[in-house]
Parts: structure tokens; C-alpha cells; sequence
């Protein structure tokens, strides 16, 4: 007599159970890496416009430019404050007074293939923006407010930059 080879009904079912046990644990936090990417890709911007306020910072104290002085970097020309941080483009007022400069600012800090912002949510394709810009004038907050618009949601991602004390934060993102 042959010997049979193969699975038995039992086998199959209990590789079938398992299976869907493993699936059932680990596609969870499969789906949640889309989240985790639009959290990395905020705090790296926030990185970045940090680093970029820094050097601007640093470049105004090197050129003991004063209250509304311009300064010359790499991404293009940014008007300073008292302080050395900056806050829009070359002539630009040194109090942040419209989102348009909140918009100059991230452009001229940032270099290269940096994330689009714009000063207004767009009605027409709302996938090219990456962040639509705010400002905070609110008693003597100097604040950009940069929201996190790629996912095409309203969350509640955001990038902060306060131009009186340059610091840079990212708010609903986990750490």
C-alpha cells in the first residue's frame, strides 16, 4: 500500500487560524504608518525651519543688523527684527503683520526642495500645498502658524515659529 502525502484537514485549518491571527495583530499597525509619515514629515520641516531660523539668527548677529535690516541667506533675503530673527521678505516690517510674510519667511529660511506654503487654503487643487500659513498678533505674540494641510484634512498638525524668541514647535504630532 502507498503512503499518503499531503495536509490533513486539521493542518490546513489550524495554518488558516494562525494565519488570520498574524494578520488580524499586525495589520493594524500597518495601516497607522501613513499616520507616522505625515507626523515625520511635519517634525522634519519643523527641523528644519528651526535650523534655518538659527543660521538666520546667527547670520544677523555676525552682521549686527538691527530692527527691520536685511540679511542675506542662501534661499534668498529676509528682513530681521530687533532681535535677529527673521520675519519676511527683504523690506519687510519687523513685526509679522500678515500671512504673507509668515509665507517669505519659510521660503527664504528653507532651502532647496522645501515643503509649498501658501498664505491661503487653494480652491483649485488643494494637493499642492503642503501648509497653509497664519499669524498670530494676538496681544504681543509674533507667531507663524504653519497647518499641515497634505493629507487634505483639517488636522491638527501645525508648525509654530514665534519670532520675538525664534522657537520653532510642532504641535499634533506624536513624539
Amino acid at each position: 500500500m502507498r503512503r499518503q502525502v499531503g495536509f490533513t484537514i486539521i493542518e490546513l485549518v489550524v495554518v488558516i487560524a494562525l494565519l488570520g491571527i498574524l494578520a488580524a495583530v499586525a495589520l493594524p499597525r500597518f495601516i497607522n504608518v501613513t499616520e507616522d509619515a505625515h507626523n515625520a514629515a511635519v517634525k522634519g520641516a519643523a527641523g528644519g525651519l528651526a535650523a534655518g531660523v538659527a543660521l538666520a539668527k546667527a547670520k544677523a548677529v555676525v552682521e549686527n543688523a538691527g530692527d527691520g535690516d536685511d540679511i542675506e541667506l542662501e534661499g534668498g533675503t529676509v528682513a530681521v527684527n530687533g532681535f535677529g530673527y527673521p520675519t519676511g521678505a527683504s523690506g519687510a516690517s519687523p513685526s509679522l503683520t500678515n500671512a504673507q510674510q509668515c509665507v517669505d519667511v519659510w521660503n527664504n529660511v528653507l532651502q532647496g526642495s522645501r515643503p509649498v506654503v501658501s498664505s491661503a487654503w487653494p480652491s483649485t487643487n488643494p494637493g499642492s500645498v503642503d501648509y497653509v500659513a497664519q499669524v498670530n498678533t494676538a496681544g504681543v505674540a509674533q507667531d507663524c502658524v504653519y497647518m499641515y494641510k497634505r493629507n487634505n484634512t483639517h488636522s491638527p498638525r501645525m508648525i509654530t515659529y514665534n519670532a520675538l524668541t525664534g522657537d520653532v514647535t510642532a504641535t499634533g504630532v506624536d513624539y
